[in-house]
């Protein structure tokens, strides 16, 4: 008779037999980590499942595409499709979902700046969580920095903006989400973020609006209780105030 197989390799074989993205959830529920969305999930994500990952969305896209009644046996357009949508939103989209946080090196406010700084337009890209529609727009930065604090190269703003936006969410937490991040490693005294995009969602379906855009501006330390600091970020980006 065959012995008992020990618990250990029980849950070693049931784990090789779960799917990547099962196994990467697993990892984030035993962690007691959130993966919404908008969530970056990279430190779950081991060596080499990037690739199985986008080889199983591949597969899952075959499946939503033969839902869609598409002969993709034949049909020349759409016969590598599901492959090129898993490549899409993996490696370009989504990659703010899949990859580390770009390096950010800081330098030292030898100056001691302390007047306000004005990044933007910077292009951003991202997609609407609700319908995975595209959100096309422009970010404006406004940075007051702390005498003794640290200072970022300016093509770190767009390259943190990037990693942010590009996951599915709503512009309303997007603008936060950059906030967050751009105090945690400035630490200025003020910060100011502003975007103004269009969404897709609206222009390619439901009313079909192609007018429409959204903007919003998320405020933090200085610029929330100096009222000529705001006026001096939004005059600059060609916002007057109210």
């Amino acid at each position: 008779m065959f012995g008992t197989v020990p618990v250990a390799v029980r849950k070693t074989n049931a784990l090789a037999d779960t799917s990547v993205a099962e196994r990467i959830r697993q990892r984030l529920v035993a962690a007691g980590k959130r993966y919404y969305a908008n969530d970056n999930i990279a430190d779950f994500i081991e060596d080499g499942e990037l690739d199985a990952l986008r080889e199983e969305v591949a597969g899952k896209m075959q499946a939503v595409l033969q839902s869609l009644v598409i002969d993709t046996a034949h049909d020349h357009n759409t016969r590598e499709t599901a492959q090129r949508v898993a490549k899409m939103y993996l490696d370009e989209v989504f990659r703010g979902r899949y990859q580390s946080a770009p390096t950010a090196t800081t330098f030292p406010n030898v100056a001691h700046l302390g007047e306000l700084m004005v990044v933007g337009p910077i292009t951003v890209r991202s997609a609407c969580a609700h319908h995975l529609c595209p959100i096309m727009g422009k970010v404006w930065v406004g940075v007051l920095p702390n005498p003794s604090s640290e200072l970022i190269g300016l093509s770190k703003y767009t390259r943190l903006c990037d990693w942010v936006m590009s996951r599915p969410q709503i512009q309303e937490e997007a603008v936060v989400m950059l906030a967050d991040e751009l105090e945690r490693r400035v630490k200025p005294d003020g910060l100011a973020v502003l975007m103004e995009a269009s969404h897709f969602c609206v222009h390619w379906r439901g009313v079909k609006d192609d007018a429409s855009s959204m903007r919003n501006t998320v405020m933090r330390g200085a610029l929330v209780h100096d009222a000529e600091l705001r006026r001096e970020f939004l005059a600059q980006v060609g916002r007057p105030a109210a």
